[in-house]
């Protein structure tokens, strides 16, 4: 679709601000959600990561704020976003975008102090940008009012989701003005909650679906080393550090422990590395992002809190060293990469135990992943799992063989009654003998045993029958 800004007829502040910032032909995403949301309709958007979806409802917010001024309004517009990181890269598209124009925005995330907050919202900024919770305790303290909320945005809806958000979100939404334009942006519209805000949020809203989330990503490489373990992947890390040429690299481990740990590693071995997790303060938070946004390292390592609403320009290699544990999850991390048209190289270090998982992966995604090896680091185990079939290929006799064995020909059981009686005339039995116990080995009812008439069960025998 070959389009530009112009076509949309924006306000000429917002023309120069697209202008500074390099913008000329919209993303796909911008090109269907801007006239659509300029309509004043409500949406329902599943694009991906990296699309552009920032700028698709940002530039309809501003272009009605600017077209219909009012000074004895309230917050005219919300977007609501999972996390403090996503709240202020929004911030910041906001600042550039309307450069050239008067119009506010605060950031109400948690962390950050309240009272600054509470600052903000008295000066009655037409936008703002929140996370749920602290937006929900300062409605429920009364240093909120959103009854002349015009638009209500909810970006990433599946991780809010995902997060436990969902009971915010809605109260939130009940506490909007009921006349507002309302859209919901998500990375997949197949999430099985979506509904539950979808409902009371939009009202017979047009859908978009732009860039599906299980569809490859045409700027995205994805690749896979085998790995022995979380050793043998840290010789392989530190080999791709040291060998590949990147700008920045993002690194992903599934626990906070981890990142700690394997940063820790890194650094002794002379990298750049800065760990991000979510137990860092806010202005740590903070800190650790602008250094590798200034270039000071050129590693960051971080739990999943930072695979959502990072975008730091120049990422252009993504390690996973621990597979995701979801699809979804995977696209998250990918998606820090390979945005606005660059390249981009997304690899995944893969154990034995994360094989199934990989597997599961790239059914979800329908995705094709190229296998790689570092020479001299490579692993012995070569994928896939390994399947129990001696029984049928006689090629160890191990337990698979002798189950398949035992449910042939079954082995009598060596009873201590069959041993006791070798040699000895069998008497036929009489249904009342297995009543009263002789089948079992007792006594018959009226004669008592002697300790020296008793048999001893032998080891392995005994109480079993």
């Amino acid at each position: 679709m070959n389009r530009n800004f112009a076509e949309f007829l924006l306000p000429d502040a917002l023309m120069r601000g697209l202008e500074k910032e390099g913008f000329e032909t919209p993303t796909e995403v911008q090109a269907q959600v801007i006239p659509a949301a300029m309509e004043g309709l409500d949406l329902l958007v599943s694009a991906a990561t990296g699309s552009g979806k920032t700028a698709a409802f940002l530039l309809p917010i501003m272009e009605r704020l600017v077209g219909a001024p009012r000074s004895d309004s309230g917050t005219r517009a919300l977007v609501l976003v999972p996390t403090r990181e996503l709240a202020r890269q929004i911030h910041v598209h906001f600042t550039r975008l309307g450069s050239y124009t008067r119009l506010n925005n605060g950031v109400i995330t948690g962390g950050d102090s309240k009272a600054h907050q509470i600052a903000t919202l008295r000066k009655n900024p037409e936008i703002l940008v929140a996370t749920p919770g602290r937006m929900l305790e300062l409605l429920e303290k009364g240093e909120a009012d959103l009854s002349d909320l015009e638009i209500l945005v909810l970006d990433e809806a599946d991780r809010m989701l995902d997060m436990g958000f969902v009971d915010d979100v809605l109260t939130i939404i009940a506490r909007t003005n009921p006349a507002r334009q309302s859209m919901l942006f998500s990375a997949t519209l197949h999430h099985r909650g979506l509904s539950r805000i979808t409902e009371p949020l939009l009202r017979e809203p047009r859908v978009l679906t732009i860039n599906p989330v299980r569809e490859q990503h045409p700027d995205i490489t994805n690749q896979v080393i085998l790995s022995d373990g979380p050793e043998h992947k840290q010789q392989q890390i530190l080999w791709l550090l040291r060998n590949e040429t990147y700008d920045k690299a993002l690194v992903f481990t599934n626990t906070r422990d981890g990142a700690t740990a394997l940063g820790n590693v890194l650094m002794g071995e002379g990298q750049r590395v800065a760990v991000l997790h979510g137990e860092l303060e806010q202005r740590e938070r903070n800190r650790v992002v602008g250094l590798l946004h200034s270039g000071r390292v050129n590693v960051l390592i971080a739990t999943d809190v930072a695979a959502r609403g990072l975008d730091i320009p120049g990422v252009d290699r993504v390690i996973n060293f621990d597979l995701p544990r979801s699809g979804d999850d995977y696209l998250h991390r990918t998606g820090r990469t390979g945005r606005a048209g660059e390249q981009g190289v997304a690899i995944s270090l893969v154990a034995a135990a994360e094989w199934n998982r990989l597997e599961s992966i790239e059914r979800y995604l329908n995705l094709g992943i190229e296998r790689r090896s570092i020479e001299g680091l490579k692993a012995s185990y070569k994928g896939g799992t390994t399947k129990r079939s001696g029984a049928k290929k006689g090629a160890k006799k191990t337990g698979a063989k002798a189950v398949t064995a035992k449910a042939v020909a079954p082995k009598p059981k060596d009873r201590l009654r069959d041993r006791k009686n070798i040699g000895k005339r069998r008497l036929p039995k009489s249904p009342a003998a297995s009543e009263i116990g002789v089948e079992a080995g007792h006594a018959p009812l009226g004669k008592r045993r002697t300790a020296q008439s008793q048999p001893k069960p032998e080891q392995g025998d005994g109480a079993k029958d």
